[in-house]
């Protein structure tokens, strides 16, 4: 079963059970899905559903930080139960640990000596982290692994 099919089974599974948080943030990932097939012209394949996935569930944790500086917890609240129906479609994350393992490992492949070749290594490690790692997160990494050669 594909991932499109897999949401929609749960979404029908939510409407059975009137979970209205769970139906709520289906209904705006299936929205978000829609838009990104028409903006496309076809279907999304899985990995391009998880792209979109990656980037509701960005937003949510971007909500959730401002609503909860502006004091409306009760916004954050609903922002974090949407955040955790999104996130169980996302494979699991990666640790900071792996992030810098993998970091050394593409330093080593491109020979990079000083800061001035991250690029070279966020071109091969961003792929390899794609879904699975904040990429402010892995440049961070990056800068600081540099910056100690």
């Amino acid at each position: 079963m594909g991932l499109k099919e897999q949401i929609d089974q749960e979404l029908k599974e939510a409407m059975r059970a009137k979970d209205e948080r769970k139906l709520s943030a289906l209904r705006l990932l299936k929205t978000a899905i829609r838009r990104a097939e028409v903006d496309k012209m076809r279907e999304l394949s899985d990995e391009e559903i998880l792209a979109v996935i990656a980037d509701e569930a960005k937003k949510r944790r971007e909500a959730i930080e401002q609503f909860s500086q502006g004091g409306r917890e009760d916004l954050a609240l609903q922002e974090k139960e949407e955040l955790a129906v999104l996130e169980a479609y996302l494979p699991k994350p990666l640790s900071r640990e792996e992030i810098e393992e993998m970091a050394r490992q593409a330093i080593k492949e491109v020979g990079a000596t000083n800061p001035r070749q991250m690029g070279q290594v966020m071109k091969i490690l961003m792929p390899r982290v794609k879904g699975r790692a904040d990429g402010a997160l892995v440049s961070k990494i990056v800068q600081e692994l540099l910056a100690g050669l």
